[in-house]
């Protein structure tokens, strides 16, 4: 299983992490994604000034928006047919 950890510092709060977390949890549920992926909150990531973090596993990732976040994550994750 993969976890993808979403940083909810008062940092990365304040540039949307929150709707990251949302996104993130509809992409999941509308993807079937459930089984292969686990979500989950981190207080810091002490990357304050880079934006918004999370991480795949181990693998740090800094996006500029909430949009640039979900691009990144549909990428990895979401398959097209």
């Amino acid at each position: 299983m993969t976890t993808v950890t979403v940083c909810v510092g008062s940092s990365c709060h304040i540039k949307g992490a929150r709707q990251v977390i949302d996104r993130f949890n509809e992409l999941i549920r509308s993807h079937g994604l459930a089984g292969r992926i686990e979500l989950k909150g981190s207080f810091c990531m002490e990357r304050c000034g880079e934006g918004l973090n999370w991480q795949i596993d181990e693998e740090p990732i800094s996006s500029g928006s909430v949009e640039e976040a979900e691009a990144t994550f549909t990428g990895r994750f979401v398959t097209t047919a």
